[in-house]
């Protein structure tokens, strides 16, 4: 051995120093050698030795198979885990059983749904209003718009920053037929908006599109009035104006109590009958605010679906009585757009004409499902009487094809009705649900 190859003297614990690799020196004694060991594992370091890993079980065939049945329900030890599973590796016939097994336990346990329960958020507040009231309540017909808003904001609180422009294509149906314009989940925000702010006006509110506004109560106008005065697009940011705009006029109802849900409210234009092609030959049509806030209910619902569509995310219709006061109003809205549709040609004569408060030709318009109800439409005026006795046609609908059909996402051409009767009277009808529609 060189001198380069010498090992170099150990200094141990006691400062004695010694040649590594003899184990003591003398006469007659000779060197043993040792292999060298780092210092941590030499000096004492106060800490316990950790105990060596337990040997694998090593089980007979029998015992494995009868550990089958416990293994799919996750009821062996570590061990027994591990040598059931390494067992599956070789064991055909047992691989093929536990399989069967774990699809047996995932039948018995199937799995759970993450998303909440869309009527949690009710019954809970049912529960707690039923122990204790509101000092102020909320109108019932203020309470489907309470609910409405309050799930759309969920919604919108799921999504991400990229997903608030995601494209929209809003839909609805004029007297030309359907019709849609391109927006992003943040333009509806802003046409939720810009259209609460009628009925916020009639509250005596802010409007929030300021007062620079031509057209102050006719929904499209007010929209595009909104998006052309954005110097962007619309982006998350109007998420906080819309659902503050929400609350201010929850609450301005409740303190204002039921009896204001006859205040009237301006609500869009119709042409005046004989004003011939003049644009400016229009009128202002009026819902009482019990009406007004039911028909924002609604819109935000559809609206929601359109956004939860383009950003794909679970969305279910309201609850069954804020839907039946939904398909209500619509109902009670039918004859006179058919009368209206009747004035513009796009809908077939009066067959008689009737006086007001007489009974006449009646239509039976059976909403099924959730919500639903009957209800009895008069065809010749709108001032007629529906009568079951002057019945002379029978429509059924599903309540959410009817409101998707009032929305105008579906063509009165491809609703699935069942008809019975005059079918004239039907389509006059089913195209005057749709005209309820627009943006």
């Amino acid at each position: 051995m060189t001198g380069s190859d010498r090992p170099e003297p150990y200094e141990g614990p006691d400062g004695q120093g010694r040649q590594e690799g003899t184990e003591g020196e003398g006469p007659g004694t000779e060197a043993t050698p040792r292999i060298p060991m780092p210092r941590s594992s030499v000096e004492d370091t106060g800490r316990p030795v950790p105990d060596p890993p337990p040997a694998p079980l090593v089980l007979e065939h029998r015992v494995l198979k009868s550990l089958l049945g416990a293994w799919a329900l996750s009821a062996c030890s570590a061990e027994e885990a591990t040598a059931v599973e390494e067992h599956l590796g070789d064991c055909g016939p047992c691989a093929d059983e536990a399989l069967r097994l774990r699809d047996a336990v995932g039948l018995l346990h199937p799995e759970e749904n993450l998303d909440l329960d869309p009527g949690l958020r009710t019954r809970v507040l049912e529960s707690c209003l039923g122990r204790r009231p509101p000092r102020i309540p909320v109108p019932e017909w203020a309470v489907p718009y309470d609910a409405e808003t309050a799930r759309l904001d969920a919604l919108l609180q799921d999504i991400g920053d990229a997903e608030w422009h995601a494209p929209v294509r809003l839909r609805w149906f004029d007297e030309d037929g359907p019709v849609s314009r391109k927006t992003t989940v943040a333009g509806v925000i802003a046409h939720l908006l810009a259209v609460d702010g009628m009925v916020g006006l009639a509250l005596g509110l802010d409007d929030p599109l300021g007062t620079d506004v031509r057209v102050k109560h006719d929904p499209d106008h007010r929209t595009e009035a909104y998006w052309r005065a954005s110097h962007f697009p619309p982006t998350r940011a109007v998420r906080t104006p819309w659902r503050e705009q929400t609350h201010e006029l929850v609450r301005t109802v409740s303190f204002a109590g039921d009896g204001s849900g006859r205040l009237p409210v301006p609500y869009g234009t119709v042409a005046v009958p004989g004003g011939g092609t003049d644009p400016e030959a229009r009128e202002t049509v009026e819902l009482p605010l019990r009406d007004a806030m039911v028909d924002r209910a609604f819109e935000c619902w559809i609206h929601a679906g359109d956004i939860a569509h383009a950003v794909d995310y679970p969305y279910v219709p309201p609850a069954p009585r804020h839907l039946h006061h939904m398909i209500d109003l619509a109902a009670r809205l039918l004859p006179g757009t058919l009368a209206g549709r009747r004035r513009s040609g796009l809908a077939s004569p009066a067959r008689r004409l009737v006086a007001a408060g007489a009974p006449g030709r009646s239509l039976r318009l059976e909403i099924e499902g959730l919500g639903g109800g009957e209800w009895l439409i008069p065809l010749d005026s709108p001032a007629a009487v529906a009568s079951r006795e002057h019945e002379v046609a029978h429509v059924a609908l599903d309540g959410v094809e009817f409101c998707r059909l009032a929305a105008g996402h579906v063509s009165p051409k491809e609703a699935a009705a069942g008809q019975d009767g005059d079918r004239e009277a039907i389509r006059d009808v089913l195209f005057a649900a749709a005209s309820l529609s627009r943006m």
